[in-house]
Order: structure tokens, then C-alpha cells, then sequence
């Protein structure tokens, strides 16, 4: 045997890979309220008329339209977005071929590729794999911290963003968001988990359901290795003002774990805790103080 090959059967294997998933990657392009407002990016069907991409792709869209491979061209219904986890779900007419959320989380190391749209060409397709696992990343449409995000190095641009990024058996690891500057080589994907999660919640309830305590808050530095929560406003008929709590009250801990920022409070706010009754500890004028708190549900 040549090393010819076994080098042909594996690129073959690739371009196979290649055709199995293209197909299900389309082009979206949303129109914001004014003509010039207009954001282009990348698509995955992960159900014959479901549509996954990045919500800072549709931000305040008036009409998305998306370009399948075929060169079809249809417009798509934002079923829901979710700022927080920088994805969005689109229903499109018809049914097309589509890709399956995996179930099994992506492993350091692993091959996997990227399809999608960079500066607007469609179905380019870039290869690397799996570079580190448990990375953090901000949402940019909303500030919230996303967890357990996917690093690889496979080559991403602008464009990319709501791709999918699939490993070898076809399967959607992720979904493309974002790139690191001035970095290169670092690029990084939304896990599976995290958008079947999304995917599950919009459909069912068309959002994803949080916990609502009802303030506007920053974090503070309270003393030189401890960090807490400011409460700046508190909304009207909200479980924070019902609960008491105050503008200038300084949040601590929550059913006595700590809370050393925003990040820590929003990581309690999740759907397991809308409806429970929670116990808020912190200072006000400098003072300790405690109060208990029913936790409502986000609105929308």
C-alpha cells in the first residue's frame, strides 16, 4: 500500500463528511428597523423547519430572510431569542434537510469543522479541532456570562457566527459566536447542550424561561478580596420591591452561597428556581440584614 492511499480515503472520507452537512447550513440576513441596519451571518437546520443562529445575528429584526444551499430563498419567523446564551430559533417553510444536535459532549482534541458563511460566502467550510473545553464568554446583545463554551482553531470570520461546528460523524458540537481578538487561532462555539437547552425552552414556551428578582444591579468591591451585589433600582411589582429590597442595598449571599457579583446572582436565576423561596443576606446602610424572596418569572 502507497501512502497515497490511505491519505485518499481519509480526504475522501472528508469531502463526504463536507456534503453530508453543507446542505443544512444557510446564509441569514436580517433587516433592522432603519435600511442601513442589517446583519449577516450563518445558519444550522437542526429540525426540517427549525433553524438555529446567533441572536446577535436577528437583534431587533424587522424580517430575516435566509438562503438555503439550493439557492432558495425564504423568509424565516424568529420563534425566540434568547440574549443571554447569544442564540435564536427560526421556523422556515417547507422542510429541508437538517443536522442532529449531538449528545455527547465535544472532547479536547477532537477534529471538527465549521461551515457557514464568512464575509458572505456561502458554504465555506474551514477545519481544526477541539482546543479547550469550560471557556467563559460574554453575550453581546445582553452581558450575560456564557459557560462551558467550545475553543477550537478551526478558521472563523465574521459571518460565521451562527454556524454550526460539527464533528466526524456529522453531528452539531456547537454553534459558532464568536472570535477572539487580537488572537489567532482562538475561535469559539456555544456547546450543543446549551442550544438544545434553548432549543427545547423556545418551542415549548417561546422563551427560556429564568428566575426574576426584579432589580437593575452592578457588581461592587466591598473590601479588597471580596466582591458583592449593588442594587442601582428596584422594578415596581416586582419579588425584589415585594421581598423589601431597597436601591443601595448590597447583596452578599444567596440561600447561603456567596454572591461575589452579577455573574454569581444570574447563575442562581435559573428555571429550577422560579416559584422557591429564596433568602438574600447582605448590608443596607451598613448593616447586616436578611429577607426572603419568592422568585418570579422573567418576563419576556
Amino acid at each position: 500500500m502507497t501512502i497515497q492511499q490511505p491519505l485518499a480515503a481519509w480526504s475522501d472520507g472528508l469531502a463526504d463528511l463536507v456534503a453530508k452537512v453543507s446542505p443544512a447550513v444557510a446564509l441569514v440576513r436580517a433587516a433592522g428597523p432603519a435600511p442601513w441596519e442589517q446583519g449577516t451571518g450563518s445558519g444550522v437546520l437542526v429540525a426540517p423547519d427549525v433553524l438555529l443562529t446567533n441572536d446577535h445575528v436577528t437583534d431587533d429584526a424587522r424580517r430575516v430572510d435566509v438562503w438555503l444551499p439550493s439557492g432558495e430563498r425564504v423568509e424565516a419567523k424568529v420563534l425566540g431569542r434568547d440574549p443571554a446564551t447569544d442564540l435564536a430559533v427560526l421556523r422556515l417553510p417547507g422542510a429541508h434537510q437538517h443536522l442532529e444536535l449531538g449528545d455527547a459532549p465535544a472532547r479536547v482534541g477532537e477534529l471538527v469543522l465549521a461551515v457557514g458563511n464568512p464575509f458572505g460566502l456561502q458554504g465555506s467550510v474551514t477545519m481544526g479541532i477541539v482546543s479547550a473545553l469550560g471557556r467563559t464568554m460574554r453575550s453581546g446583545t445582553s452581558g450575560h456570562l456564557i459557560e462551558n463554551v467550545i475553543q477550537t482553531d478551526a478558521a472563523l470570520n465574521p459571518g460565521n457566527s451562527g454556524g454550526p461546528l460539527v464533528n466526524a460523524r456529522g453531528e452539531v458540537v456547537g454553534i459558532n459566536t464568536a472570535l477572539f481578538w487580537p488572537g489567532q487561532g482562538i475561535a469559539l462555539a456555544i456547546p450543543a447542550a446549551t442550544a438544545r437547552y434553548v432549543l427545547d425552552e423556545v418551542l415549548q414556551h417561546g422563551k427560556v424561561r429564568r428566575a426574576w428578582l426584579g432589580v437593575e444591579a452592578r457588581t461592587v468591591r466591598i473590601a479588597p478580596r471580596r466582591a458583592a451585589v449593588y442594587l442601582e433600582r428596584v422594578q415596581p411589582d416586582s419579588p425584589a420591591e415585594r421581598a423589601g429590597l431597597e436601591p443601595g442595598d448590597v447583596l452578599m449571599a444567596l440561600d447561603d452561597h456567596a454572591l461575589e457579583g452579577m455573574d454569581d446572582l444570574q447563575r442562581h436565576l435559573q428555571r429550577e428556581s422560579i416559584g422557591k423561596v429564596a433568602e438574600l443576606d447582605g448590608l443596607r446602610d451598613g448593616a447586616p440584614f436578611a429577607v426572603r424572596v419568592r422568585l418570579g418569572e422573567a418576563p419576556r
